[in-house]
């Protein structure tokens, strides 16, 4: 049985954006490296094959669809709740 090929997909959400957005999307070597780096600048990484195999298909660039708004808010949400803990804002 072959090995699943790794994938990683790397999302922005500037303040002036309507919506989160696929800034990076690899396969492979390139998607472990993907993590390797946000691991190295301490960028929280999420592993959700559900929300992965939806992303994954989408372009560099874009939006993300619509139904995948309600997984990805929640975990905005949680990276926004553990920064005010860590910094003292509970």
């Amino acid at each position: 049985m072959s090995k699943k090929m790794q994938k990683a997909v790397a999302l922005r959400y500037p303040p002036e954006a309507d919506a989160p957005f696929i800034a990076a999307s690899e396969k492979g070597f390139r998607a472990q490296r993907l993590i390797e780096i946000a691991r190295q600048h301490q960028v929280p990484v999420v592993e959700d094959n559900v929300a992965l195999d939806l992303l994954s298909i989408q372009q560099v660039g874009d939006v993300i669809p619509e139904e995948a708004y309600e997984v990805i808010v929640g975990i905005f949400a949680f990276f926004v709740k553990m920064e005010n803990w860590n910094h003292g804002r509970k």
